[in-house]
């Protein structure tokens, strides 16, 4: 890499390298490489390792930061920010398409904006960081960069964390399935705020939010913080 490209790359991803060469290695695209009479490699076997890389980081840190979420629940969260698309989104914000050495095919038909490469080659650039500076660092660069995003797809996600978590302890108690019923909307079409009645077992609750899936969540939840508050029974 270009030494002012270097330092610029380094900056955004708040880590800078012992070795260089790990980080150069992961900015060669293979159509690069393929158009150079070299011995150089391509990011190819580094995007290999920054796959598992990114596999466990991230489930240490759904784990650290959610200890109460149970292995269904962490399995979907994980996969909602390893795709393609969320890894290409976070190379975007590093402007990593600016740094890819790709070779002039690839560059006349906009390679430096294709999810697939931006994707790989920030997996690779995660191997580079593991393997320059070992797990707690790249553990912490990482964090970093999905922090946001963790905290959204658990939001998200929480509708189906507390109805599934409701679902769970019914079952166990051998009793149907909780019944969800709106009993009110209020307000404006643009605005409107629903009231759900939640029916299970000897329970009854009602939850509001500003959509039908929202209330059903926050009355769900409200019937299982009584539970583990007062260590209530079905």
């Amino acid at each position: 890499m270009i030494h002012n490209l270097y330092l610029q790359f380094t900056k955004k991803l708040q880590y800078l390298f012992k070795n260089k060469d790990f980080l150069d290695e992961a900015l060669h695209h293979r159509s690069f490489v393929n158009e150079q009479n070299t011995a150089m490699r391509d990011n190819e076997r580094l995007e290999f390792l920054g796959d598992a890389v990114l596999s466990l980081v991230i489930s240490h840190a759904l784990m650290k930061r959610y200890p109460d979420l149970k292995e269904g629940d962490l399995t979907v969260i994980r996969s909602s920010l390893v795709n393609e698309r969320q890894l290409a989104c976070i190379a975007r914000s590093l402007n990593l398409g600016d740094y890819i050495l790709l070779g002039k095919g690839e560059e006349q038909t906009n390679g430096r904006g294709k999810d697939s490469i931006l994707s790989d080659a920030l997996e690779a650039v995660f191997a580079a960081v593991y393997l320059d500076g070992g797990y707690d660092v790249v553990f912490k660069v990482m964090e970093a960069l999905f922090s946001e995003k963790i905290d959204s797809v658990i939001s998200e996600s929480e509708e189906h964390y507390y109805k599934s978590q409701l679902q769970e302890l019914v079952q166990a108690a051998h009793y149907s399935t909780p019944f969800y019923t709106v009993i009110s909307e209020n307000g404006p079409d643009h605005e409107k705020t629903f009231v759900v009645e939640l029916k299970v077992g000897k329970f009854t609750t009602q939850g509001t939010g500003k959509s039908k899936k929202k209330a059903e969540q926050n009355a769900a939840k409200i019937i299982l913080g009584e539970i583990e508050k007062k260590g209530l029974k079905f």
